[in-house]
């Protein structure tokens, strides 16, 4: 991000601060544009990978953290005997 700095008078700065965010914005389009892929083919099949990635993720919580009422006060005093 640019930053400015306006010197003078007043509507000078305004201008100076309005151009340089203008610059600013157009960078940031120009750079973030750059990322996306511009195949639809590309761009779903690197959609598909973060949902496979997401749904593996998922899974893997769930076997985790699916506990019931008493494995979660075994792990809490397990918490707190380790850390105190």
């Amino acid at each position: 991000m640019f930053i400015g700095f306006g010197f003078g008078p007043p509507l000078v700065s305004i201008l100076m601060l309005i151009a340089t965010s203008l610059a600013s914005y157009g960078l940031f389009r120009l750079f973030n544009r750059s990322r996306k892929p511009r195949d639809p083919e590309q761009r779903r099949e690197q959609l598909r990978r973060y949902y496979y990635e997401q749904r593996q993720l998922a899974r893997r919580m769930a076997r985790e953290f699916d506990l019931t009422d008493e494995e979660i006060e075994r792990r809490i005093d397990e918490d707190l005997k380790r850390g105190g």
